[in-house]
């Protein structure tokens, strides 16, 4: 039975790219590559010759079985673009095959864009909630960031510079003049990392072209900002808590402090979401 190994790679600076994965790609049996194209220079550039095959967004389900198949004969490393495969990208249904399959999973970790940008943007690292890409319908992205609005979490989203300007006028409306940091094109040549308030950077970014991929990091709601919250905001705050693995006591302490909500009625709440 192979492993599926789960390669991380360069974001930007091939130099990146550890020792560890470049030997993991070298000795699997195949690599599963969001675009083939695009790995290809990338074993180019190592000397790498490991057999290539594609698995991307429009065709994961009807690769499964012959991925399936190459892993019953040997190891299988998955590859995106750039950064760490599943997170953002194809792998998600793949691990979920290979586990129920009996194979083993493999994270070789590396560059991801997220953290990266989470650990230089000078906002608090402690806990944070990571959406991926803000929704392409205006509506959708008011609901969202309504919903996200009273958590108390820095906020990491990315970005694509066409969907910039709009993406940071519906976060500043839905969630007030927060500090943000904008990181543009990590570990590239044009590497930049914008730091200030949502207005400043909407001023900025609309004076200056937005070229590049772009990953926003937001502060969560702060203590001055919060009031009493609604049951509805508990509730959502409840869920992305247990949904991260906080302890129910833990979370109705942390909740009680934050919301202005007594710890017992809290605790209520986190035993009838876990009833459900």
């Amino acid at each position: 039975m192979g492993t599926l190994y789960l390669v991380a790679t360069p974001i930007g600076n091939l130099e990146d790219l550890s020792p560890r994965a470049v030997r993991t790609l070298r000795e699997a049996r195949l690599i599963a590559a969001e675009d083939t194209r695009v790995t290809r220079k990338l074993l180019t550039h190592f000397d790498l010759h490991t057999s290539l095959t594609s698995y991307f967004e429009h065709n994961k389900l009807s690769k499964l079985d012959s991925i399936l198949a190459a892993l019953a004969q040997g190891d299988v490393a998955l590859v995106s673009d750039a950064g760490t495969p599943a997170i953002n990208d194809p792998g998600y249904e793949l691990v979920r095959a290979a586990l129920a399959a009996g194979h083993s999973i493999c994270p070789i970790p590396g560059p991801s864009a997220p953290l990266a940008a989470l650990a230089a943007s000078g906002l608090p690292t402690d806990a944070f909630l990571y959406l991926g890409y803000l929704p392409r319908k205006s509506s959708d992205r008011q609901t969202l960031v309504g919903q996200i609005a009273s958590l108390p979490y820095t906020l990491i989203f990315l970005e694509s510079p066409h969907r910039l300007l709009a993406g940071l006028a519906v976060l500043e409306s839905g969630l007030g003049d927060r500090q943000i940091a904008v990181a543009r094109e990590l570990t590239k040549v044009h590497e930049e990392i914008w730091r200030g308030s949502l207005s400043a950077a909407r001023a900025y970014f609309t004076a200056n072209e937005p070229r590049g991929e772009f990953t926003l990091v937001v502060t969560g709601k702060t203590r001055e900002e919060k009031g009493r919250w609604t049951e509805d905001k508990v509730m959502l705050a409840i869920k992305f808590g247990l949904k991260s693995g906080e302890s129910p006591s833990a979370l109705a302490k942390r909740l009680a402090e934050e919301s202005g909500w007594e710890r017992r009625a809290v605790y209520q709440l986190i035993s009838q979401t876990g009833k459900q």
